[in-house]
C-alpha cells in the first residue's frame, strides 16, 4: 500500500481534482502507516505470548511479564505502552495468531489498530469475524464499530425477519460517526509517529476563543491555579475523550477538570464529568491530594453557567473549602461575554479585511 501510486483524474474543476488528490494521498499515507502499527502491535503482542511459555504458572508469570515490560518500555519510549495496552496486542495476538503469515511476511489485516482494539471486546469468534467482514465492507468508522457491537447489531440481525429494518436503522443511529477523513484525528496513529496531537478539530471557533482566555482568567485569579493540560487526552477501553483544560490548585491541593459546552448542560455532560474525576481519582491523584472537582461551563450565559462535579461523600468539602477558591457566577458570566464580545468583533474584522 505504501508503494501505491496516486492516480491522475482530471474533471471539470480544478478544485475538486485537487481536492481528490489530497484526500486520497492522506488515505494511502494513514494505510500505510497504521499496517505498520497493527503489525508492530502483533509483533509485540508474540513476543509477550512467547515469553510467557517460558513461565511456570504461565498466568501469573504472563501478568509479570507485562507489569515490568511496561515500565521499562514507558521509560525507554514514552507513553503509549501501558499494561492495559501490552495486554491488548497480547490479546490481539491470541485472537489473530494467522494474520501475518509469518513474522515479517504478507498480511490479512483488513482494518485499522483502533479497529481492532474495539473487536477485542468481541469473544465470540464468528461474531468478531462476522464484525471486522463488515467494517471492511460498509467502511465503518471506529465509533460506528464500537456502537454496532454495544447495541449487538449481529445478534440482532440473526434473529430479525426484516434485515433491511435493522440496518436502516443502524445507519441512521450511526451516520454521525461516519466522518469523512476520520483517521487525520486519530490519537493511536499521532502517538506511534511521534507527532503532537493536532487539537484544532475538537472545538468550534467560538469555544476555541474562549478556551484559549479561560486559561489565562483562571490563572490571573490569584487562588492558586497553576495549568496543567489542555485538550487533555483519556482513553477508555471503549472511547476517547478531550478534557477542555486541567489546573492543579496548590492551595486545595486537588486538580481543578474544566469542559465547555455552547448549549444548555444536559445530565450527560455532567455524568461525563463525573466519569473524567473518577478517572482522574484513580489515576493521577497522589497521596496527600484531595478529590478532584471537575467544572461544566455553559457558553450561553441565558443558562445555569457551571456545574460542579465532585463525588458523593465530598459534598461537605465542598461546600466549605472549595468553594472559596472558585470563580463566582457573576465572574465566570462576565468572562464568557467578553470573550464572546470579542469573538465577534475579531469576525467582523475579518470579514472587512
Amino acid at each position: 500500500m505504501a508503494n501505491e501510486l496516486l492516480k491522475y483524474v482530471k474533471t471539470g474543476s480544478v478544485f475538486e481534482d485537487a481536492c481528490n488528490i489530497i484526500e486520497t494521498a492522506q488515505k494511502v499515507a494513514y494505510s500505510a502507516v497504521d499496517l505498520t502499527l497493527v503489525h508492530r502491535n502483533w509483533l509485540l503482542g508474540k513476543r509477550i505470548a512467547d515469553e510467557e511459555l517460558n513461565g511456570e504458572s504461565r498466568a501469573e508469570y504472563g501478568a509479570e511479564v507485562i507489569k515490568k515490560l511496561s515500565k521499562d518500555l514507558n521509560a525507554q519510549y514514552g507513553k503509549g505502552y501501558t499494561k492495559t495496552n501490552l495486554y491488548n496486542f497480547y490479546s490481539f495476538y491470541k485472537m489473530y495468531p494467522e494474520i501475518f503469515h509469518s513474522e515479517s511476511g504478507k498480511s490479512n489485516v483488513k482494518l485499522s489498530w483502533t479497529h481492532y482494539r474495539v473487536l477485542l471486546q468481541v469473544k465470540d469468534e464468528i461474531a468478531r469475524e462476522w464484525y471486522e467482514n463488515e467494517a471492511l465492507r460498509e467502511t465503518w468508522s471506529v465509533k460506528a464499530l464500537q456502537r454496532n457491537i454495544s447495541s449487538q447489531y449481529y445478534y440482532r440481525i440473526l434473529k430479525t425477519q426484516d434485515k433491511s429494518a435493522v440496518e436502516t436503522e443502524m445507519k441512521e443511529f450511526t451516520s454521525e460517526y461516519q466522518t469523512k477523513l476520520e483517521f487525520i484525528k486519530n490519537p493511536v496513529i499521532a502517538e506511534f509517529l511521534g507527532m503532537k496531537e493536532d487539537t484544532s478539530y475538537l472545538e468550534s471557533d467560538l469555544e476555541q476563543c474562549i478556551i484559549d482566555n479561560f486559561q489565562k482568567f483562571l490563572m490571573e485569579l490569584g487562588k492558586g491555579y497553576a495549568f496543567v493540560a489542555r485538550q487533555q487526552h483519556i482513553h477508555t477501553e471503549k472511547e476517547d475523550y478531550y478534557i477542555d483544560l486541567v489546573f492543579y490548585n496548590y492551595i486545595l491541593k486537588c486538580f481543578v477538570l474544566i469542559d465547555l459546552k455552547t448549549n444548555k448542560i444536559t445530565h450527560q455532560d455532567i455524568g461525563q464529568m463525573d466519569m473524567y474525576i473518577r478517572m482522574y481519582d484513580d489515576f493521577k491523584r497522589g497521596e496527600g491530594d484531595n478529590p478532584t472537582l471537575g467544572i461544566v461551563l455553559c457558553a450561553d450565559t441565558d443558562e445555569d453557567i457551571a456545574k460542579y462535579s465532585i463525588l458523593h461523600g465530598n459534598e461537605q468539602l465542598f461546600a466549605s473549602k472549595y468553594k472559596l477558591y472558585l470563580p463566582t457566577e457573576e465572574e465566570l458570566r462576565s468572562e464568557i461575554e467578553t470573550q464572546k464580545e470579542m469573538f465577534s468583533i475579531q469576525v467582523e474584522n475579518k470579514k472587512n479585511e
